[in-house]
């Protein structure tokens, strides 16, 4: 999937040390995908949350969503089992549980929608919806309370679809958790780096047995392991030192951009 994708893209300009790695990608599209691995790490480190919602719109510019959907399962795997396992003790399995369940059994529908819609509506939706969710928790949406079994099987269930769709499941949880922040920012962190951990091993089983999963992806995740540790180091260092307003405002700003850039509308104006 991921090779039959590249090869519709140009092939000129391509760093020669980045080749094996990512062939026909020119230099500009292997910029996009090293500076959306580096702000998506930032934002994951910062937030505990946030990768795919930076990462995916700009690496569907390049490789388009299938493709990059493969791609970010790669890169995240190797620090979000780890994440994971460290945040469990912290986490509330109480609320992770029911969530865990309902995303798992919407997560095929969001895989064929993924592969049933075409490039530009994929592209199109993906931008829109990460634009929404941005809006929804800046403009000061409270959940209060606890929340209630039948809330959290919806909010579930919409992160399983997304996830499926576009590795954005962490979207519904952000305006779930986030927005309402019932707990300390440190809570709401260890319960989406728990929740995100044990997902992504779910969703790999399912994304390879659709075939998303593919050595081409493995391959061009390698020279993006490194940037992507360098953004998470550097945010997880930032939260220990922000305030609780830098905190959120910070990781709005940089999903906003990441969508609004990503949006289809530009390609004509900038020859996209």
């Amino acid at each position: 999937m991921v090779r039959r994708t590249i090869q519709h893209l140009p092939a000129d300009a391509m760093p020669l040390s980045l080749d094996p790695f990512m062939p026909g990608l020119t230099a500009d599209g292997v910029a996009v995908l090293l500076a959306a691995t580096l702000l998506g790490g930032l934002v994951r480190g910062f937030t505990g949350f946030g990768f795919a919602m930076v990462f995916m719109p700009l690496a569907s510019i390049v490789l388009g969503p299938v493709a990059a959907l493969g791609l970010i399962w790669f890169i995240d795997l190797p620090f979000a089992l780890p994440i994971a396992a460290r945040s469990a003790k912290r986490a509330e399995w109480g609320e992770i549980l029911p969530l865990l369940l309902t995303a798992t059994l919407a997560l095929p529908a969001g895989i064929w929608l993924l592969t049933w819609l075409d490039r530009e509506t994929m592209r199109w939706l993906l931008a829109l919806l990460v634009l929404f969710a941005v809006a929804l928790m800046a403009s000061g949406w409270r959940y209060h309370g606890r929340p209630t079994v039948p809330l959290s099987l919806g909010v579930g269930a919409l992160s399983g679809l997304f996830n499926g769709m576009a590795s954005i499941g962490g979207m519904p949880l952000a305006v779930f958790w986030l927005g309402a922040q019932r707990n300390d920012r440190h809570r709401t962190r260890a319960n989406m780096q728990t929740f995100f951990g044990l997902s992504t091993l779910i969703s790999g089983t399912i994304l390879w047995w659709k075939g998303i999963i593919t050595l081409g992806g493995l391959l061009m995740a390698v020279p993006l392991f490194a940037i992507y540790g360098v953004g998470l180091w550097a945010g997880t260092h930032g939260f220990r030192l922000a305030s609780e307003e830098t905190f959120r405002r910070g990781a709005y700003l940089v999903i906003f951009l990441s969508a609004l850039i990503s949006l289809p509308l530009w390609d004509v104006l900038i020859g996209r």
